[in-house]
């Protein structure tokens, strides 16, 4: 018998695979957002889209235990690091000023 029903997460997968922008503003978001425990499950979330980790790991050159743990919610990544596992998702990292909502 068809599975009738996806979860949540499963739904948001297929989402982030079919449009790659999707997933760069959910990053950016949870950036404006969270912490760093919140971006390495984002992260950590949307290696499941690009592959999995063990994919992502090899297209980051970056060994996929080392990426384990490096997402995980003490996973901390060197600038290099973070800016190899954005490359594997086909995005990079950016800086833009903050705006201020005048008073």
């Amino acid at each position: 018998m068809a599975k009738t029903y996806r979860t949540h997460e499963e739904a948001s997968v297929e989402m982030f695979k079919q449009d790659p922008a999707l997933a760069a503003d959910y990053l950016n978001s949870v950036l404006e957002d969270g912490d760093e425990a919140d971006l390495m499950l984002a992260l950590r979330s949307l290696s499941k889209a690009f592959g999995g980790v063990q994919e992502v790991a090899k297209q980051a050159e970056v060994n996929a235990h080392t990426l384990y743990r490096t997402l995980s919610e003490q996973g901390n990544p060197e600038l290099k690091t973070l800016s190899s596992i954005l490359r594997a998702m086909g995005m990079r990292l950016a800086v833009q000023p903050i705006t201020h909502a005048h008073l």
